[in-house]
């Protein structure tokens, strides 16, 4: 079965393609439902932390559902071993909501009327400044693509200006060339998240039609292009609900394992995106929407098989679901977040990128941390250990 789908790319291309998973993978299907509980017990029983692709097969299993319980305490363990009793906070900063993609599931889909905004240099500075005042030293410039105005000048500038208040300095917009990648890191930006959204190569090119992110493979390329030049943090994730959620795992481990084996240097982190409301969006379009039970068994899979990987959950997510999630493996948690340009400062007419689900304070999201028995980082390093 493996050898069953032929493909001449390279690298995370043909992985993925010999595997059956950049289709709808019904190939494991059957595999997933023939999983026994003895297996899972087995697997549990298995090294802590290490990758195996039929380990992870068979922690995503239907069968597997029945040992949540078991898994959420190996997984919070091996993160307590791993990284502490600590969660990092850290908050996005929309930049433009302007975008030449049409991707179905986003509230800055091209094709949406509605008065854009940008921030320029002055008005995004303004904007950390608040976020830096609520005690954030983590911050994610975020963009949809805007490559005019949103260009590696501007961050490069920006980016200047930011280091006397942040500490880390991260971005999530569209994806850049290896020559662009190397700029920005050498601005001071230090990490770089890229959402595939899907590896299932019919559902990407249906959620995006047109524009530039309409290339599933220069899409998939990236991440490589990013960890090639010593980015610190490469974030992957898929947007929970476009495509069968255990498919979209084993193919998201398999490209953290490539890049793992491969640029050591960098480190790789997952984030669990699930579907949110948006301007001109509607939920009956998306036949894949996972419950919080699966979505509880995905993080704690994901642990139980990259012990050292970063786990980033946002403020997509309910107050109290990210209550309890916190001690199944997470390791960063966003906090106040506003997604859309402006929204620190009250500009409330600037149409957000999604909405969000919790609207605690960052205050408030701390004390939870605390109350969990964790304690909330505000700045995890400092790029003085860089001249060392």
């Amino acid at each position: 079965m493996l050898g069953s789908v032929k493909y001449n790319g390279t690298g995370i291309e043909t992985i993925l393609a010999e595997k059956g998973l950049d289709s709808n993978g019904k190939c494991w299907h059957q595999q997933l439902e023939n999983i026994k509980p003895s297996d899972v017990e087995k697997a549990l029983s298995d090294s802590e932390g290490s990758y195996n692709f039929e380990k992870l097969l068979i922690l995503i299993s239907p069968a597997a559902e029945d040992y949540l319980e078991e898994m959420a305490h190996l997984s919070n363990r091996l993160t307590i071993k791993r990284f502490g009793r600590t969660i990092r906070l850290y908050a996005p900063l929309y930049l433009s909501n302007y975008c030449v993609n049409t991707c179905r599931y986003c509230g800055f889909n091209k094709e949406n009327k509605f008065e854009r905004t940008r921030l320029n240099i002055t008005q995004a500075f303004e904007e950390a400044h608040i976020i830096a005042s609520e005690g954030f030293r983590d911050i994610l410039l975020v963009s949809g693509e805007d490559r005019q105005f949103i260009n590696v000048d501007y961050l490069t500038e920006l980016a200047g200006k930011l280091r006397g208040k942040f500490s880390s300095i991260s971005i999530e917009i569209y994806q850049m060339s290896s020559a662009d990648y190397a700029k920005l890191f050498e601005a001071g930006i230090e990490g770089v998240t890229l959402y595939q959204e899907t590896y299932d190569r019919n559902a990407y090119t249906y959620y995006h039609s047109l524009g530039p992110k309409s290339s599933y493979d220069q899409r998939l390329d990236t991440p490589e292009h990013i960890a090639a030049v010593g980015m610190r943090e490469v974030g992957l994730g898929v947007l929970l609900g476009l495509s069968d959620w255990r498919i979209e795992t084993l193919a998201l481990a398999e490209h953290a394992h490539y890049l793992i084996k491969r640029y050591w240097q960098s480190h790789i982190s997952f984030s669990f995106p699930r579907l949110r409301p948006a301007y001109e969006v509607g939920d009956l379009q998306f036949g894949h929407l996972l419950s919080d039970k699966n979505l509880v068994q995905m993080i704690t899979a994901l642990r139980l098989c990259f012990a050292d990987a970063g786990l980033v959950l946002s403020t997509r997510e309910r107050a109290q679901l990210r209550d309890h999630l916190v001690k199944l493996g997470i390791t960063k948690l966003s906090a106040g977040s506003k997604t859309n340009p402006g929204g620190y400062s009250g500009r409330s007419e600037a149409i957000e990128q999604f909405v969000i689900d919790d609207n605690r304070s960052p205050a408030e999201v701390a004390n939870m941390v605390r109350k969990q028995g964790y304690k909330p980082i505000w700045k995890d390093w400092d790029r003085a250990y860089l001249e060392y």
